[in-house]
């Protein structure tokens, strides 16, 4: 399979591609306060994309300014994801991811990353 090249999802600010080593990427624009209609679309489109099928997915949250709790409860649902790297770059990224790890019950293996290569690294190991 070629790699996709990133497609926006209407009406947010993000980017989702399949890569060719099957890998979902989901980039959300610098500094965006993501709200739960936003969650919902991207994971609609994450679903849509592969179709039934399951893949690791890297989350580049780096600068997001904020996750509503609307967010984080759609984040907690089942998609097509089958573990979940998020992306930051800083504590403020750290504080936010842990609010989305602090979601009750995830719907697959979820960890917070500064690297991309250890993030990549963790995905291919499931």
């Amino acid at each position: 399979m070629g790699e996709l090249p990133p497609d926006g999802i209407d009406g947010i600010g993000a980017t989702l591609a399949l890569g060719a080593d099957s890998i979902l990427r989901l980039r959300w624009e610098r500094g965006i306060s993501i709200a739960e209609e936003d969650a919902r679309r991207a994971m609609d489109r994450v679903n849509d994309l592969c179709a039934g099928a399951r893949h690791p997915m890297l989350v580049d949250m780096a600068t997001t300014k904020a996750v509503s709790r609307g967010a984080r409860t759609v984040f907690g649902l089942p998609c097509s994801a089958s573990r979940i790297a998020l992306l930051g770059a800083s504590q403020v990224d750290k504080v936010i991811a842990n609010f989305i790890l602090g979601v009750s019950s995830l719907p697959c293996p979820t960890k917070f990353f500064t690297s991309e290569p250890a993030a990549l690294v963790w995905l291919k190991e499931g």
